[in-house]
């Protein structure tokens, strides 16, 4: 089996263990995504969801928090840790939306990358998430899977994991596929913890669980 058809057969019994693929950070407007995204480097996605309420019944909006002084955006943020660098960044990530695009999140990928504090995740997942475009997040959990599961060989670095996973992965398959991954990551191919191998709906698929 190639890594191709061993990609695609992963991908569909995904999709039937989890019909439901979604970012587990709340948001309802794109620019609240980017807060967040910049927010979940090293902290859960459950204390980045309570903390940005704070935030935004405080600075409801980009032209708020862009004029917010730093030290009382990362009086709210501190407890999802590393307070100052991440209020820093959306302070001046949001001022960069309000002085260069209105206010709006471009659906450009290089112009998000642009943007003060996001790296190739954030992109990615702005751009699968909020525009509907091709996107692959390689988050801790996709690198992890994706190496058991033999899908790339025994790279971490998130980028080259990015680069080889699009070489294998409908473009369009991309973005909520990597969603499945948190899922499953989460609940069977776990990181701290021996993984649930024999619960899971690609064991047989999983190089790590013998398959060659």
């Amino acid at each position: 089996m190639t890594k191709e058809e061993r990609a695609l057969e992963i991908i569909e019994r995904l999709k039937r263990e989890y019909p439901q693929a979604e970012c587990t950070l709340d948001y309802n407007q794109a620019w609240k995504l980017l807060v967040s995204v910049r927010l979940a480097a090293q902290c859960t996605d459950a204390r980045v969801n309570v903390v940005v309420e704070k935030l935004y019944e405080k600075f409801p909006d980009v032209q708020a928090l862009a004029e917010a002084p730093v030290d009382e955006i990362e009086e709210i943020v501190r407890p999802c840790g590393l307070g100052k660098s991440k209020a820093r960044d959306i302070s001046a990530c949001m001022k960069k939306l309000r002085d260069e695009y209105g206010g709006r999140v471009p659906d450009d990928f290089d112009k998000l990358l642009a943007l003060p504090g996001v790296g190739r995740k954030s992109a990615n997942l702005i751009m699968g998430d909020v525009f509907g475009k091709p996107a692959i997040v390689t988050d801790t959990h996709c690198i992890r899977l994706v190496n058991r599961m033999g899908l790339v060989d025994g790279i971490k670095e998130p980028a080259k994991v990015e680069k080889e996973l699009w070489k294998i992965i409908p473009g369009e398959e991309g973005s909520d596929f990597c969603h499945r991954l948190v899922n499953h990551g989460r609940e069977i191919c776990t990181a701290r913890t021996k993984p649930f191998c024999e619960r899971c709906c690609v064991k047989d698929l999983c190089k790590r669980a013998g398959v060659e």
